[in-house]
C-alpha cells in the first residue's frame, strides 16, 4: 500500500479492529494490528482495544521499527516486524488472544510441526500448515526470533499458551485467514474425542496447500 492511502487505511483498521472485537476474536487490550504502507508501517498502539482505536492515534513506525508519530507501539511491534521481514509479499499482519486457538496451543498432544488437520477446504486454501511456537513472554525479542525462523515458510503461525500471528497479502486477506483459523480450532476442539474425517491428502494438493 502506497503513503497516500494512509487515511483510508487508518479506516479499514478501526473498521477491521471493531468487528474482530464486537465478535470475541480477543478481548479487554489483547491482540494488535499492523499494515504496511509503503517503507512504513501503521500500528495499533500498546494497551488499546480493538473495539475502540481511534485512526488518528495509531502508531507510525519507519521500516527500523522507530517510532514516527502517534501513540507508542505496541509491545508485539517487533514480532509484526520479524513476519514482515521474512514476508516482503505481507501487507497486514494480524495477531489474536483468540480463544480456541488458544486452547488448542495448550493442548499436550498436538503436532507442533503442523497444528490443526485439514478440516475444511477454507481452512487448507487460507491458513495451510500451522506451525506451533513455543512459549515466550509477550514482546520478547526471542519471542520474534522464533516466529522470524518459521515466516519464511509459514504466513501464519501460533503462540503456545498466547493466539495466532497471520500475515496476509491485504488487511482483509489477514482477518479472513486469522478467523478462519480461530473457527478451526473451535471445530477441532468439538470433534476431539469422537471418531471424524479430514481432508486426504489428494484433496489438500488439489487445493494448493
Amino acid at each position: 500500500m502506497n503513503e497516500s492511502d494512509g487515511p483510508e487505511i487508518r479506516s479499514q483498521i478501526v473498521e477491521i479492529g471493531r468487528s474482530i472485537f464486537d465478535r470475541g476474536l480477543t478481548g479487554g487490550s489483547t491482540g494488535n494490528i499492523s499494515v504496511r504502507v509503503g517503507e512504513r508501517f501503521l500500528m495499533t498502539p500498546t494497551g488499546s482495544s480493538l473495539g475502540r482505536l481511534d485512526g488518528d492515534r495509531l502508531c507510525l513506525l519507519d521500516a527500523a521499527g522507530n517510532h514516527l508519530e502517534g501513540d507508542p507501539p505496541t509491545k508485539e511491534s517487533v514480532l509484526h516486524l520479524a513476519m514482515y521481514e521474512k514476508r516482503p509479499d505481507a501487507q497486514a499482519v494480524i495477531h489474536l488472544h483468540s480463544t480456541h486457538a488458544v486452547a488448542v496451543s495448550c493442548l499436550d498432544d498436538i503436532d507442533p510441526t503442523d497444528v490443526l488437520p485439514p478440516i475444511t477446504a477454507y481452512y487448507v486454501m487460507r491458513v495451510g500448515r500451522l506451525p506451533l511456537v513455543p512459549f515466550y513472554p509477550p514482546g520478547d525479542v526471542d519471542l520474534a526470533q522464533a516466529v522470524g525462523r518459521l515466516a519464511a515458510e509459514h504466513h501464519a503461525v501460533l503462540l503456545a499458551h498466547h493466539g495466532p500471528v497471520v500475515a496476509g497479502g491485504s488487511l482483509s486477506a489477514g482477518a479472513d485467514a486469522v478467523e478462519e483459523l480461530e473457527e478451526t480450532a473451535r471445530l477441532y476442539l468439538l470433534l476431539r474425542g469422537h471418531s471424524y474425517r479430514t481432508l486426504t491428502d489428494e484433496q489438500v494438493r488439489v487445493l494448493g496447500r
